[in-house]
This record gives C-alpha cells, structure tokens and sequence, in this order.
C-alpha cells in the first residue's frame, strides 16, 4: 500500500509541483490550499503525513497542527516556511511537528525529511505493537469476581507513580502483577528491575542494591553498577521483601526517604527517581510485632495494598488459564497445541491448589510431556488431582514386596517414588530433579515412560 501525503498550501504552483515529485517518487498524493479544507480531507482520508505550509488565509499553519495533533496523534506532519525563524521552528516541534522545512524547497531535503518521519511512524507503531503484546503476557488471566477487581484496582493505580505492597500465597502471580503495573504505567519505557529479596546472600545484598567502585573490597575488580541505578527512571521490584533482613531494610528505608545513595567504595551522591513496588507472603503486621520487619518500612511501602487472590477462590478460572498454559507449552516447545477435555478440567476445579496458578500451570507443563496424544483426557490426570483411581496408581508397599522380580520391583518402586516426589513439589520437574538428585532430562524421560 502507498504512503499518503497531503499537501497543504495555498500556492498552486507549490501544490502542483510537489503533487507531481511526490507521485513521480510513488506516494499517493491529496492536497489542499487551506487548513479548513485539510482538516476536512485529514477527517475523510486519515493521511500517514502531511506537509503544511505556516502561512495560510484562514487558520494558520501552527493552528491547524494544533487541530491535527489534537485529533490524530499518530499523523505526521512536516512543516513548511518561507518565513522560517527560530520561534516559529520551537513552536512546532512543541506542537508535535517532526520537521521543518524552509522554502525554495529542496526536493531533496523533502524526501528525506518524508521518509524519516514515515520510519518514525512506523517505528512508534511497531512498539506500540509489542508494548500491547508485553502488556498481554504480562496480564493476569481470568474473569472471575476476583480478578475482574483485581484488575479494576491495577488499571486505577498503574497509570500513577503510587507505591505499591503486593500481597498474595506462594504462587499467585505476584510478580505477573508488578510487570503488568509497570507496563501500564508511565515508566514503561524504562527499566524494571527485580530485586529477590530471599535469593541474594547478605553480605552480597549492598553490593547488588548500591553497587560499589573499584577496589572497593577484596574482590571488586571493577566498577559495579547496583540495581538502584539501574533501575533509575523506571521501577524497581522487592519480591518477597518479607524475607530481607533488619540490616538491609534499614538501609534500603533511608535510600527510599532521601532518594539518593552512593557505591560501596565512592563518595559521590548518586540522586535516583524509582518506582517502588514489593511484594511478599506473608503476614508483615505479624512480622512487626515480633520484631522481624520495620514498621517505618512497612508504612511506606504500603501506599496502595493489593491482594492477589489465591486460586481456590477463583476456581472458575481454571478453564481460561488451562488453555493459555496449554497454549504457552506449545510455542515454547514448538509443538501442535494439546487440548483438555472438560471432564478433565472439571476434575482440576476440585482440587484446593496449595501451590496456586504455578502448581497448575506445572501439572499442565507435566501432562503435555507426558501424554502422548493431542487430547488430554481425564484418566491422564495423575493423584492427588485425580480422587478416583488410575491404571497409573501409586502401589502399596505390599503390593511392591508381592513382586518376585528383583528388576520390576526396582521399576515400580522408581516409578512410585518419583510419582510421589513430583506431588510433593507441585509436580515441578526441576525442583523434583533437584530433590531427588537426578538431572531434568532423566526425570522427563522416566515420567513419560512410566505413563
């Protein structure tokens, strides 16, 4: 499809001369001699560019850009002069203007000036594309009562520079829930930068946050930049801040109050503006009465309180997010999408979920491994999801020592202990692999065997 360009001055000879340059160079060309009359085309045709002259009868260059940019954000528009100045130029480009050009115009300095702004259009739709993509992958799935207000109350609070203390069990999406605020948030195009909180050791954890200078300690052989500084303009994310110990709150409430730090090592004050969000599992009003966790921190970091529901009170999303789990399987493993049949889901709508969205999204990870054909049906579902009993059961230990077979009692007892290893983790094959001590690979092969 062609670029459209609309060409608005009220001198023919420019509007002819340019209409034939510019349909000679393959865009498809409209024109008009005044900035009613290009208001009125602009609300018709959507042009993707125009070229507007400053100096017109009516309303002026400057006024109709006002008019355009006001209706049309995405339309870019070249100003061109014969009575160019510096003001004139400021103006513009304040007005949302991508250039301006000043008469004789060099035909040129026209087609390039064309092509950059069509490129920076093309560019800003490309990432408003994949900001909307972001925003999908990182959006909480479900439409339950639950999580229609949990998403009522992040589209109110996202969009502000409001801190934020996400509540929520092991394994409701607390960190889905942090990146879908920053993505809505005005800090988009910026960083966010997560902290785990339980994850760093302590005598690593002012290095990680402050970074530090050269030679700083033993061991600092270069400069380090700490993920405050990273995170500068952006967001920075505490998962789990329950865990963090006296030491560093205290030192993370001062950076917090002052808004400023320095590396481990320097004396340079280093001033950042952040978002902050944290998140935790647990109880913290508990955890300051018994002298665990900061009150002074607590107040600010609790600005705006979110509680994520757990899935037990949300079961009847359970279709939805067993769909989009079997479907992000698919695309990571390039392989044809599986399906569930209902039976199968309905039985999943029984279980309590512990573990919550993770524990599921694992046994879904699990059941397209091991099921080898395209439909997962109900009797696939393995205990303790599954009350009724399976050709897949687990054995008594009577009914392993009844095995006079030295080599099937060892394949049965494998593939009991692994059954039950993997329900206690939540059917998380690389914790199960890391319990038990064997590689993930082994573990796969084994379940998809014993099935």
């Amino acid at each position: 499809m062609l670029p459209s360009i609309l060409i608005v001055d009220d001198e023919q000879y420019i509007l002819q001369s340019l209409s034939g340059l510019l349909s000679d160079e393959g865009f498809e060309v409209m024109t008009a001699t005044n900035g009613y009359e290009a208001l009125k085309v602009i609300e018709m045709e959507s042009p993707d560019l125009v070229l507007l002259d400053i100096w017109m009868p009516g309303i002026d260059g400057i006024d109709t850009l006002t008019e355009i940019k006001k209706d049309n954000p995405n339309i870019q528009v070249i100003i061109i002069t014969g009575h160019g100045n510096i003001e004139t130029a400021v103006k513009a480009t304040k007005l949302g203007a991508f250039d301006l050009i000043e008469k004789p115009l060099s035909i040129d300095k026209v087609i390039v000036s064309i092509n950059n702004a069509l490129n920076f259009r093309r560019l800003e739709e490309e990432n408003k594309y994949l900001r909307k993509k972001t925003i999908e992958k990182h959006s909480i799935s479900g439409d339950s009562s639950p999580v229609q207000a949990l998403k009522k109350q992040l589209a109110t609070v996202a969009p502000t520079d409001s801190w934020v203390l996400i509540k929520g069990q092991h394994g409701t999406g607390k960190e889905l829930i942090a990146r879908t605020i920053h993505q809505l948030s005005n800090r988009a195009d910026q960083s966010l930068i997560d902290v785990s909180c339980a994850a760093i050791p302590e005598e690593l954890i002012e290095s990680e946050l402050f970074g530090h200078e050269k030679g700083a300690f033993a061991g600092a052989d270069m400069k380090k930049i700490g993920k405050f500084e990273l995170a500068n303009y952006g967001t920075i994310f505490f998962d789990e801040i329950g865990d963090m110990s006296l030491r560093t709150q205290s030192k993370i409430l001062r950076v917090l109050q002052e808004k400023q730090f320095q590396r481990l090592g320097g004396n340079r004050i280093l001033n950042i503006d952040v978002r902050v969000i944290a998140a935790t599992n647990k109880d913290l009003e508990k955890e300051i009465e018994q002298g665990t966790f900061r009150e002074d921190l607590f107040y600010r970091l609790n600005v705006v309180p979110i509680q994520v529901p757990p899935l037990h009170d949300r079961l009847e999303d359970i279709p939805l997010l067993v769909k989009t789990f079997l479907a992000e399987c698919s695309d990571r493993n390039r392989s044809k999408k599986k399906e569930m049949e209902s039976s199968a889901v309905e039985l999943l709508k029984q279980y309590k979920w512990p573990g919550n969205v993770r524990e599921l999204k694992n046994l879904i990870e699990r059941l397209t491994i091991m099921v080898e054909g395209e439909m997962i049906k109900k009797s696939d579902v393995p205990p303790p999801y599954s009350p009724e009993p399976t050709s897949d059961d687990v054995k008594t230990e009577g009914q392993l020592f009844s095995i006079d077979n030295l080599k099937q009692a060892k394949k049965a007892f494998e593939k009991e202990f692994i059954s039950q290893k993997l329900s206690k983790n939540n059917h998380d094959l690389n914790s199960t692999a890391k319990a038990i001590g064997v590689q993930k690979s082994y573990l796969k092969a084994s379940v998809k065997k014993n099935q």
